[in-house]
């Protein structure tokens, strides 16, 4: 009996080590890589790499290349990144905008990440980063989420983990390029962001703000660009 106990033992050990390689190897599988002349060129223009995973790999801002040209950014992402422009201010009833136009999409990565705008930005270069975002995928989803107010750096979610399915969001086709539009409007005492023309996801203010959420709707806005990412940015207006 004793013998057999040792058995079960061993095999219960290998198989939570072939788990933890398995996972182990998953997560390099889509590692974050580093952008040649990376930095950010724009006058007022600033940004952090908040991300957990892409801090563990030690990650800086200048492992991206952010560039500010006109009416265009041209973003060539490596980590998880947030980038924002101190004079991008919002407050009250408001709506951000913006265009992202995504090319090589699965070129750099093994499944797809997400590109878009985000609010209520506070304490932005800091490790206690506070903002909302709604971000597309390529394939055809979104995801709208932030980092909490707690000063922990953990991430609230406001519906599906790693992205939801809407027809309004257009898929990259096989040359991998995909324009999304995107805005995020706070009016009457809601949160919406809007995809294409398409109202994909609405929540009250009282769902976004508290504690563990976003502290107010109030402060900055931004851009929050998934990693490995090509991304050119045109036409980001905010309006009352």
């Amino acid at each position: 009996m004793r013998q057999v106990k040792r058995f079960v033992s061993a095999a219960t050990i290998a198989l939570a080590v072939g788990v933890f390689v398995s996972s182990v190897n998953a997560r390099q599988g889509d590692p974050d890589r580093v952008v040649p002349g990376g930095g950010i060129t724009g006058a007022g223009w600033l940004g952090n790499v908040i991300d957990a995973g892409s801090l563990k790999q030690g990650r800086s801002i200048n492992d991206s290349k952010f560039v500010a040209d006109g009416s265009a950014i041209t973003i060539n992402a490596g980590p998880n990144n947030i980038y924002w422009n101190t004079a991008h201010v919002a407050s009250g009833d408001f709506t951000v905008k913006a265009s992202f136009a995504e090319s090589n999409h699965l070129k750099h990565s093994n499944h797809p990440h997400p590109y878009g705008l985000f609010i209520g930005g506070k304490d932005l270069d800091t490790p206690k980063a506070n903002l909302l975002y709604c971000s597309a995928y390529g394939n055809g989803t979104f995801i709208m989420r932030g980092f909490a107010s707690d000063g922990t750096n953990g991430v609230f979610r406001l519906g599906g983990n790693r992205g939801t399915a809407n027809d309004a969001i257009r898929k990259a086709g096989p040359e991998g390029t995909v324009t999304q539009d995107i805005s995020i409007s706070v009016r009457g005492g809601n949160v919406t962001c809007n995809i294409n023309g398409t109202d994909v996801a609405t929540y009250p203010i009282t769902e976004v703000v508290g504690a563990g959420k976003l502290a107010s709707t109030n402060g900055i806005v931004g851009l929050r660009i998934g990693h490995n990412m090509d991304v050119v940015v045109t036409g980001l207006t905010i309006t009352k």
